[in-house]
C-alpha cells in the first residue's frame, strides 16, 4: 500500500463523509434554500454537484498522473458543466444525491489509492492553473479532495445566514474558498466572482 495515496484518499473519503452527513440532517427546506444571494443553486443541488464532479476531477488526475496536458479543463469548461448541471438536476432527490456522493466518492478514493509515487509527483500544464506545469497529488488536494470541504463551509454559511447566527458570510468564503480564490479572469482585465466557476 502507497501511503502517500492511501492519505489522500483517506482525506477524500473524510471530506465526503462530512459533506452527506451535512446534508443528510438538512431540512426538506433547507435543501431548498439558495447558497447565496449571488448563487441561486439550493444546497441539494450543490450537493449533488460535488457528487457529480468527481469523475471529471479524476479523469484530470489521470491525465497530469500519466505526464499529459490537461489544457482543456478551463474555467469557461467547469462554468457550461456547472450550469448544465444545475439546469438538468433543478430539484435532485435527497436519497440518490446522498448515494451518488457515496458512491461517486469512494470511486475516487480507490482511483487515487491505485496511484503511485512516482505518478503522484508527474507533473504537466493544467488548465485550472493557468497551463502552469502542476503536480498531479496538487489536482487532487486541490480538486477532488477539496471540493467537499469548500461546499460543506459555503452550505453551512448558507444555513447559519438564514438563522441570523453567522459570523462569517457566505459570500466572504466563496471569495476565500473557491478553486480560482476569485482570481479567474472573466473576459479581459476583469476578476471573476463567478459563482458557477468552481470545480
Amino acid at each position: 500500500m502507497n501511503h502517500r495515496s492511501e492519505q489522500l484518499a483517506g482525506r477524500i473519503e473524510e471530506g465526503a463523509t462530512g459533506l452527506a452527513r451535512f446534508a443528510q440532517g438538512l431540512s426538506d427546506a433547507e435543501w431548498q434554500l439558495p447558497v447565496s444571494a449571488t448563487d441561486r443553486r439550493t444546497l441539494g443541488v450543490v450537493v449533488h454537484h460535488v457528487a457529480s464532479m468527481y469523475p471529471i476531477e479524476i479523469e484530470a488526475v489521470r491525465a497530469i498522473a500519466n505526464g499529459n496536458s490537461a489544457l482543456e479543463v478551463t474555467p469557461e469548461l467547469i462554468n457550461q458543466i456547472n450550469a448544465k448541471h444545475a439546469a438538468e438536476h433543478a430539484q435532485p432527490d435527497k436519497a440518490e444525491t446522498l448515494e451518488l456522493l457515496r458512491r461517486n466518492s469512494r470511486a475516487a478514493a480507490n482511483a487515487v489509492r491505485a496511484l503511485t509515487d512516482d505518478e503522484l509527483d508527474q507533473a504537466a500544464p493544467f488548465g485550472l492553473s493557468f497551463g502552469a506545469p502542476v503536480t498531479a497529488q496538487f489536482v487532487i488536494e486541490d480538486h477532488p479532495l477539496r471540493h467537499s470541504w469548500h461546499h460543506l463551509a459555503r452550505l453551512l454559511a448558507a444555513t447559519e445566514v438564514k438563522a441570523k447566527s453567522t459570523k462569517i458570510p457566505a459570500e466572504v468564503i466563496w471569495e476565500m474558498a473557491c478553486f480560482d480564490h476569485a482570481s479567474m479572469p472573466a473576459g479581459r482585465g476583469r476578476m471573476s466572482t463567478n459563482s458557477q466557476e468552481c470545480m
